[in-house]
């Protein structure tokens, strides 16, 4: 909501629009008045929006027509003030103030206008009959206010309307004409509907319409006052109300209601909870709260976020196969302004037999995000409402900002859940496949991946000594020349060759010294394709000789052509250096370390596997 309000008023000489600002001022009517009164500012604490406001008059006397165009264009509301007993004055409303006005103001962002019909003391008769075809004819017109600076009749009203257009306009929500909600105002409250509706099932029940009532105004409805609501609805419309829950067709037709009977404020303290500027976009505060990430520290989803983001899963897994079909993907983004996820992401995550995005890969999507663009993953959770279900300030408070590597290397433990691993090596040397074999896809499978859905990432979770982290593997195109700090800035190294290919092995090699000798981050050579036969590598040492010259652990030998799902303990030795890069050069070369880490992972992937069926099971 704006931080304060600034009202204009104009008008023919005489109609009274310094006495009006003086009766408020002084709630009394002026013995003499000045031919204009000074700009004035009412204090927040007694306006009764909260908000400081600023009344500023107008007088032809005193002023140019250049100051006059300066104030239309700083005015958020302007007061077109008429005398009720002064014919010419309400024809000068559309023969002059408004076409003057609207030449001064930009099309796309018309300033609200109140016509204040003032002296009615002086006349028996209402000038009502005259000032509404003017309403209907002016879309810009807020509304129309008869009063009396005399008397003090509609004074603080009068200002209290010309605040409410500003802060509650009717014109982005409300067509007069058509007497139904515009269809931006239709799609904002559509969002927050779905968002509300915590079990999917198209209706607010009764527990939803209090969290909701709760959420937007600080106080739950009464049980009479809900069963009320709902009657009004009931009356109204035919199925507004369905198994005694609230349906959208319902919730909309209320806050048709609300503003039908001026009460646009109720319409708007509910959208700009929901995130809403008076333009019904999603304000930037809200999907971009501030955040501060130093440089050599990861972001990560913490566990609140993880359990609001089962709870969106569950809501939309319809069928409880614990995977997204398209059709609930696609009901699920129906809060989005666009489609986040592109087809690649089915070849970023985990998925089933079907192609779909399984519980797990979802997750892992997640975390792919966050930990690559924490903006966008705050955005999109700015989407599911996450800080208003969970009751939080904003969104960045789902996420954890890791400590600084080095923290991590001096003490020689870690608390990131999330390692990067870039895999580099020449072209047609098996990264692709190494990537998809992650995800449990065996080169048959692979070979059915359209070339424009292919992705450049793949994570999932392997189990370390226990502990469920998140692998995410990065594909790093093979231009050696042109290797970025992204593609150098990682947990953990993959260096991948073709046995097969006597050229393919050098380009490691080359990398490796050039990029990495030096550098504390581990590496591992990968011995790609094994399945094929193994020729001798044009450089002039082996690969063998290679690792053991620069002190590297033996290449890994791994191919994915398979019957079966590739064989994944390579992937658990890869997260166990990118969790403990202190022992890689060490420890790493002794075969125990590893058969202990990869036994650990069978273990727990059993446990995980047995435990998230007893989940599902509860679910």
């Amino acid at each position: 909501m704006r931080k304060d309000v600034r009202i204009l008023l104009v008008g023919e000489p005489k109609v009274g629009k310094t006495s009006l600002i003086m009766s408020l001022v002084s709630e009394e009517f002026p013995d003499e008045v000045p031919l204009r009164a000074e700009e004035i500012t009412i204090p927040a604490d007694v306006t009764p929006e909260r908000v400081p406001t600023h009344i500023v008059d107008y007088s032809e006397a005193e002023q140019s027509d250049e100051q006059l165009y300066q104030e239309i264009s700083k005015a958020n509301v302007i007061c077109i003030v008429y005398s009720v007993n002064n014919k010419k004055s309400i024809e000068k409303v559309t023969s002059h103030w408004i076409p003057l006005i609207n030449d001064r103001t930009d099309k796309d962002s018309r300033v609200p206008l109140i016509l204040v019909g003032n002296k009615s003391d002086l006349v028996e008769h209402s000038s009502m009959e005259t000032i509404l075809p003017i309403m209907n004819q002016y879309q810009d017109i807020e509304t129309c206010v008869e009063c009396s600076a005399k008397n003090l009749k509609n004074i603080s009203e009068l200002f209290y309307y010309a605040q409410k257009a500003v802060l509650h306009p009717t014109g982005p929500l409300y067509c007069p004409e058509e007497k139904e909600l515009k269809p931006a105002c239709i799609k904002s409250l559509t969002r927050i509907f779905k968002v509300s509706d915590l079990d999917n099932d198209g209706i607010l029940n009764d527990n939803e319409l209090n969290f909701f009532q709760r959420t937007c105004f600080n106080t739950p409805l009464a049980p009479q006052a809900l069963e009320d609501v709902k009657n009004v609805v009931r009356r109204n419309m035919a199925d507004g109300v369905k198994d005694n829950g609230l349906s959208l067709k319902g919730f909309l037709f209320l806050h048709t209601l609300f503003i039908q009977r001026g009460r646009h404020e109720t319409t708007w303290t509910v959208l700009r909870r929901f995130g809403y500027d008076d333009d019904l976009e999603l304000t930037q505060e809200y999907l971009f709260p501030m955040i501060k990430i130093p440089a050599d520290c990861t972001t990560e989803l913490n566990h609140n976020a993880y359990l609001f983001l089962q709870s969106v899963f569950d809501k939309h897994d319809k069928d409880r196969d614990c995977a997204l079909s398209p059709e609930e993907v696609k009901d699920l983004f129906k809060v989005f302004p666009y489609m986040p996820w592109g087809p690649d992401v089915n070849h970023t995550v985990c998925t089933n037999d079907q192609g779909w995005i399984t519980y797990q890969g979802y997750l892992s999507q997640w975390t792919l995000t966050t930990y690559l663009d924490v903006q966008r993953s705050l955005e999109y959770l700015g989407y599911l409402g996450y800080s208003i279900i969970y009751e939080q300030e904003s969104q960045a408070a789902a996420i954890t900002v890791t400590r600084n590597k080095r923290i991590d290397l001096q003490k020689k433990q870690t608390q990131r859940s999330v390692f990067r691993c870039n895999v580099l090596g020449a072209r047609d040397s098996g990264k692709s496949g190494f990537l998809q074999a992650f995800l449990g896809k065996n080169l048959q499978t692979q070979r059915r991946i359209r070339e424009d859905h292919k992705s450049f990432y793949a994570i999932s979770t392997t189990y370390v000594y226990g502990q469920e982290k998140y692998l995410l593997l990065h594909e790093v195109m093979p231009d050696f020349d042109f290797l970025s700090e992204a593609d150098l800035a990682c947990d953990v190294v993959c260096l991948v060759y073709d046995v097969n290919n006597p050229r393919s092995f050098e380009y490691c090699a080359k990398v490796y010294k050039q990029y990495f000798i030096d550098s504390k981050t581990p590496c591992v050579v990968i011995a790609g394709k094994s399945d094929l036969h193994e020729v001798r590598q044009h450089y002039s040492l082996s690969p063998n000789e290679f690792c053991r010259k620069h002190k590297l652990h033996p290449p890994q030998v791994f191919t994915c052509n398979t019957t079966e799902t590739p064989n994944k303990d390579i992937y658990t030795r890869l997260t166990t250096m990118a969790m403990y890069p202190h022992m890689a050069q060490a420890d790493l070369k002794n075969s125990t370390f590893w058969l202990r880490a990869s036994v650990g992972a069978t273990v727990f992937a059993v446990l995980g596997f047995a435990m998230y069926r007893a989940l599902l099971k509860q679910r």
